[in-house]
């Protein structure tokens, strides 16, 4: 059984062919479920992120598996596979593997090292599990993806610090606040950048989200996706006066928010902290704000210059976290390379069964005269007798170091113990060697 893998992702795909082949917006149950109906695809994971789509699964004929794949690709998204074969990646086997590893290790993502991707792994593996598609080859492999990206974590900084402007206004806001939970925010704008920036402060466990737009739909919308409410425009200054974060990024020609009105708002008794993140350009607020006591005001290139300092920290992670990478995979290809000598393990241990079945049967009547517990002994003995005889025999098959050895120490155990139909007794007598050296070898 083989691992393949066929997808997409923001490396190879532009944004309006992932959106094409994105599965999140739908059944990603049901998606799998027709994957997995499929005649090649003996398992099947589907992974489907803002910046990935991908498709796992184990296969004993890759190239069937890739063509299917496709046709299912096409079928489900209604796409010509002209419109998105030129983006695809491919990979099989050990390669697969490692490219999950680094999925999960956060080394593949648009932004380096970010923490959600391991919890989006593991949510497309649970929903593969729960409706019966994983099996024993993407079990182990997405087992081991968890632990690599668990231990990226553990022994790297390359999870550490912001490298995003979203990520960067959050961490601020908390060494200002500490925990930010019960903290009240008011998000000016409804764009992309201040969605990030609140679905971030949702997930701190703020109290309160408060959207307001010039366009109230706009506002409507991104409030129903962070679990917050609208506010309308003309509104925003009492939201304003009772939030502690204020996030705005609009698309204005000039500040929409003064030191009068900050101080209008604010007033002399405020004894919190107002931390203002100004996202937009132009900026949204004018600086002299920032002069307000208890008014920690913060732009652009101020979150930027942070950004760029983690990002840097975080690139000296990057070898360290790629060494463990390739780590895990040797141990993985070796486990998956051992995978290859079960049959051959299963037959001999078969075969030496049914000697020993056959001689204890050919003995029958000499044993006959035993009582019960003697005959059981008997039975039990040379039973354990044949476990350690195949014991170092068959870990040494399963350890063999390269794939091309074992598959010759398979054969080599095949033919002698003649475990297959076509291992006849006088099979290969005509290859059988002419010298007495020759035979002492074989």
């Amino acid at each position: 059984m083989h691992l393949f893998l066929l997808g997409v992702s923001h490396r190879t795909a532009p944004v309006n062919v992932r959106e094409q082949l994105d599965f999140s917006s739908r059944d990603l149950g049901s998606a799998v479920e027709a994957l997995a109906a499929r005649t090649s695809t003996a398992e099947s994971v589907v992974l489907s992120t803002c910046n990935r789509s991908e498709i796992y699964v184990a296969s004993s004929n890759p190239e069937q598996a890739r063509g299917e794949l496709v046709d299912f690709l096409s079928d489900y998204h209604h796409l010509p596979r002209e419109a998105f074969l030129p983006h695809m990646f491919v990979y099989d086997d050990a390669e697969a593997a490692r490219h999950l590893f680094r999925v999960s290790a956060g080394l593949d993502s648009l932004v380096v090292g970010e923490p959600q991707i391991l919890g989006q792994v593991k949510d497309a593996f649970q929903v593969a599990a729960q409706r019966h598609c994983t099996g024993p080859l993407l079990g182990k492999v997405f087992d081991w993806a968890f632990g690599v990206g668990k231990r990226v974590r553990a022994e790297t900084g390359l999870g550490e610090g912001a490298v995003s402007v979203s990520y960067a206004a959050v961490a601020l806001a908390r060494k200002i606040f500490g925990r930010l939970d019960g903290r009240r925010v008011l998000v000016i704008g409804a764009g992309e950048t201040s969605t990030l920036t609140a679905q971030h402060l949702r997930s701190q466990g703020v109290a309160e989200i408060a959207i307001t737009s010039r366009t109230m739909a706009h506002a409507e919308t991104l409030a129903q996706a962070v679990q917050g409410h609208a506010v309308p425009w003309e509104d925003m200054m009492p939201a304003l006066a009772r939030a502690d974060i204020v996030v705005t990024a609009t698309g204005a020609p000039r500040p929409i928010l003064t030191r009068a009105q900050i101080e209008s708002v604010t007033g002399r008794r405020r004894q919190d902290p107002l931390f203002i993140i100004d996202i937009a350009v132009p900026r949204d607020v004018e600086s002299a704000v920032g002069d307000i006591e208890q008014v920690f005001l913060y732009n652009v290139d101020d979150l930027q210059s942070i950004v760029a300092e983690n990002l840097s920290r975080r690139g000296a992670e990057i070898a360290h976290a790629e060494a463990i990478v390739s780590e895990e995979l040797a141990r993985f290809t070796t486990w998956q390379r051992s995978r290859a000598s079960i049959p051959t393990v299963v037959a001999l241990r078969q075969r030496f069964e049914a000697i020993r079945r056959s001689e204890l049967q050919r003995l029958d009547s000499k044993l006959a005269g035993l009582p019960p517990e003697a005959r059981a002994r008997v039975d039990e003995v040379t039973r354990l007798i044949v476990e350690k005889l195949l014991l170092e025999p068959t870990e040494q098959l399963k350890a063999l170091p390269d794939e091309e050895t074992q598959v010759a120490y398979t054969e080599a155990v095949n033919r002698i113990f003649r475990l297959r139909d076509d291992d006849a007794p006088d099979a290969g007598r005509e290859k059988a060697p002419t010298n007495r050296t020759q035979r002492r070898h074989t």
